[in-house]
């Protein structure tokens, strides 16, 4: 995604909109609602209770970004949460 493509985004956003800072490149969060296997629940429920630094969205958005990059996409922002999640910064 081009700078000035986050920039348009941007200046579209309501006032009520929440906003992340991560690195130089402002990141909009929004909320998901998903139906997941109660095995992966329960396993993500117990690695994030043995993980302090880990949170629930934290672990959707890296496994997103994961799956996003391992299948080809190209954008910049994926590529760098895949490649910060790996090397835990």
């Amino acid at each position: 995604m081009e700078f000035n493509q986050i920039e348009t985004r941007t200046d579209e956003m309501k006032s009520d909109e929440v906003r992340c800072f991560e690195n130089d490149l402002e990141l909009i969060s929004i909320s998901l609602e998903a139906e997941v296997p109660e095995a992966l629940y329960a396993g993500m429920k117990d690695f994030i209770s043995g993980n302090n630094k880990w949170d629930q969205s934290k672990l959707i958005s890296s496994a997103i970004a994961n799956f996003l990059f391992q299948n080809g996409s190209d954008d910049r922002a994926v590529t760098e949460k895949y490649l910060n999640d790996i090397f835990n910064l």
